[in-house]
């Protein structure tokens, strides 16, 4: 899926967005881009049976994996080389395979060093869980 430029800047959007399909761990979870903008990005994934837990409904970690990376991406949207120092996540409702989940991150507060950010996690057009973050700036992304 190619993913949307929202008004970031034309080198920095190729390169987050080629960055993200070259990540192993994105490429291990199924997510990608839909879109990213200024302090924000949206990604999904298809959850699939090798997502689920063992009640057979999609685990909560990869619901957490991809509200991380939304949130992350939003932040990498600014030119900004995130690390997560802190994530909290709460789930509202659960997620079956065979379904998107549609992850929406954006930028809440940018310091010197520490920016902020929360995300909202749908499937199916349910809110199953929101989550926030607090990402360590280690260095400007080069492009």
């Amino acid at each position: 899926m190619q993913a949307e430029n929202l008004g970031v800047d034309k080198e920095l959007f190729e390169y987050v967005a080629e960055s993200v399909t070259q990540s192993p761990f994105y490429n291990l979870i199924g997510v990608s881009h839909i879109s990213l903008g200024p302090g924000s990005a949206e990604m999904i994934v298809t959850a699939g049976r090798q997502h689920t837990n063992p009640v057979d409904l999609v685990h909560g970690g990869l619901i957490m994996s991809i509200a991380d990376a939304a949130m992350a991406n939003s932040v990498r949207s600014m030119g900004v080389r995130p690390v997560t120092v802190d994530c909290s996540t709460s789930f509202l409702a659960s997620a079956e395979f065979g379904k998107d989940i549609i992850t929406r991150g954006k930028v809440i507060k940018r310091g010197k060093n520490l920016l902020f950010a929360e995300a909202d996690v749908w499937s199916e057009g349910i809110l199953i869980a929101t989550a926030k973050a607090t990402f360590f700036n280690i260095g400007d992304i080069k492009v």
